[in-house]
């Protein structure tokens, strides 16, 4: 059980967001077109080799993925997988894990301060804002294209300070665990992310299931 928690900073995608459903599609999508640019041999991507850049910035993403490619390519294909997502988010083809909304209300109702900080641009922020109505559960909402892309722990640094402590960071991978330790502060980590290896080895605490955190808090 935590203590004397006011503030929790929660990832989006892999921790409230089952984004694989919306990222797959769209991934494949710009992969097709790099295809038919002859950039790349056809093939067919799985969900479980997709799931890997999840949680990481687009920058991040291509210069793991590709790192060799063409900058405008790059751009075209990353243009291909924000609109492709948009697209799906305004279909109403984006799904929460069960029980996200029900543990925010819950927390809310607790009185905690809660924050969305995401590795995703502006616009895709605001179309899962819109769908889910996540302005009634955060107090604050955080993406990194508002602060050029730059690690989540130094967001982090730039804004906790007005925050109420002691604050915990909620995610799914290292990223969010990078962003608490280097900040010196609690973690928590959701197994049922999108993860790779040990990643989340060093996390104060794990979770299987987004409901657990009405548990710990």
């Amino acid at each position: 059980m935590l203590e004397n928690i006011k503030t929790i900073v929660l990832d989006y995608d892999g921790t409230l967001h089952d984004s694989i459903k919306i990222y797959g599609p769209a991934f494949r999508k710009a992969y097709k077109f790099l295809v038919e640019q002859h950039q790349v041999p056809p093939r067919t991507w799985e969900d479980e080799e997709i799931v890997k850049w999840l949680g990481l910035s687009s920058k991040e993403m291509w210069e793991a993925f590709m790192p060799d490619m063409a900058i405008e390519l790059r751009e075209q294909a990353g243009k291909i997988i924000s609109e492709e997502m948009k697209n799906l988010l305004q279909s109403k083809k984006a799904v929460l894990y069960e029980g996200a909304l029900e543990t925010l209300e819950y927390l809310k109702n607790r009185g905690y301060k809660l924050v969305f900080l995401s590795n995703c641009g502006r616009t895709y922020m605001e179309y899962s804002r819109d769908l889910f109505g996540l302005d009634h559960y955060f107090d604050e909402m955080l993406c990194a294209q508002d602060y050029d892309f730059i690690p989540k722990y130094e967001i982090l640094l730039k804004v906790m300070g007005q925050w109420q402590e002691e604050i915990v960071v909620v995610g799914d991978r290292y990223k969010d665990m990078e962003a608490g330790k280097q900040n010196n502060l609690q973690t928590i980590a959701c197994l049922y992310g999108y993860a790779q290896g040990d990643e989340l080895k060093d996390a104060d605490y794990k979770i299987n299931h987004i409901k657990e955190l009405c548990k710990l808090l």
